[in-house]
């Protein structure tokens, strides 16, 4: 039976955020920016489920920061390839990948950076989804950009917005992020969305949220499977729709170091910081199919891996890499939930760093 693998860039195949690295880079304030702006992110699209916004727009909205301070795609193309930092043994892991099944990357990415991916590790970028942009587009005046930087360093100086549990209504929040959010809203959507730069707003798709489910029904549809005969592998609150669509269908839905989004919707958790687990629960998902990879996870030890028909010199190499102990990999059940989510995020932040480990 044909398969496919699609995987999520960031996270299950490298440790990058980069449009937090770009607008850590070119932006005096710019970590405290994308902090403040990722998690207005998360409320908009999570809690509040802002119609038209979806998980993964803050690569939108940070856009006319980075041209108000003069940031070119060449700059973006450039810094994006001389910052990747790969996952271990990723290529080898895409390479085995690839000789199984249909190989995908769905990102919520700039083409800059997937672009300069797919070179360092040898992918093909025809089969890459992610979010283009020109930032050239547009030239924008010197009183726009002093304007947005005035914004900028407004923004920068906000608290990050706390998400009380169970929280659905702008009212469950306390009055101060009320204020923040409704401050937040007054800049994007009235102030920056009316300026020549707002047009960013308006032109930019963002590959996140449902547009990464839209990615996996295309790809389905392009190679002629069933959505049952995909493997995906995501991290985070972009991956939720595609991960919740793959796991609905009856397709095999992984969270790769993921915080609570991806744990919340994915059926297995796997915590490494070595890619030869996906390649490994790829390599029986391919062959023999989902039912026979919830089996070997159920019971994941090194005396069951020995006796599984994994690819032995796939094994091999693993048993190399632990020789002892093995990476965590759970069947995520509502039971145990709770806890893996806290667990993989601590992992997450061990693995990316703190500041990229508790984006959302």
């Amino acid at each position: 039976m044909k398969r496919a693998i699609v995987s999520d860039c960031e996270g299950p195949i490298s440790k990058n955020d980069n449009a937090f690295e770009l607008t850590s880079n070119f932006i005096p304030n710019g970590a405290r920016l994308f902090t403040v702006i990722s998690r207005y992110d998360d409320v908009l699209a999570d809690v509040l489920k802002r119609p038209d916004y979806k998980a993964g727009d803050t690569l939108k909205l940070i856009i006319p920061f980075l041209k108000a301070y003069d940031v070119t795609d060449q700059k973006m193309r450039k810094f994006s390839a001389k910052n990747i930092v790969l996952i271990s043994n990723i290529q080898n892991t895409l390479q085995h990948v690839k000789d199984l099944a249909h190989t995908f990357i769905v990102s919520t990415s700039y083409n800059h950076y997937i672009e300069a991916l797919c070179q360092a590790i040898n992918f093909p970028y025809k089969n890459t989804y992610c979010t283009k942009i020109s930032i050239d587009k547009y030239d924008i005046a010197k009183e726009e950009k002093n304007r947005l930087r005035e914004l900028e360093r407004e923004i920068s100086q906000m608290s990050k917005v706390e998400i009380p549990s169970g929280s659905k209504l702008l009212n469950d929040f306390s009055e101060k992020y009320q204020k923040t959010i409704r401050r937040l809203d007054e800049i994007f959507w009235k102030e920056i969305a009316n300026m020549k730069s707002g047009n960013f707003f308006r032109e930019i798709n963002t590959v996140g949220g449902s547009e990464k489910a839209e990615a996996v029904t295309d790809i389905a549809e392009q190679v002629g499977i069933d959505i049952s005969s995909i493997m995906y592998v995501g991290d985070s609150i972009t991956d939720v729709d595609a991960l919740r669509l793959v796991h609905k269908k009856g397709g095999l839905a992984i969270s790769f170091n993921g915080n609570q989004y991806a744990i919340k919707n994915a059926e297995i958790a796997v915590l490494s910081e070595n890619s030869i687990v996906t390649a490994i629960i790829a390599d029986v998902f391919c062959r023999f199919g989902k039912r026979e990879i919830i089996n070997l996870v159920e019971n994941w030890s090194l005396k069951r891996l020995q006796r599984s028909s994994v690819n032995h010199v796939l094994l091999n190499s693993f048993f190399k890499l632990y020789p002892r102990e093995l990476p965590k990999v759970k069947i995520i059940t509502s039971e145990n939930m709770g806890v893996l989510a806290k667990k993989s995020g601590r992992f997450r932040k061990k693995v990316r760093g703190e500041p990229i480990g508790e984006l959302g």
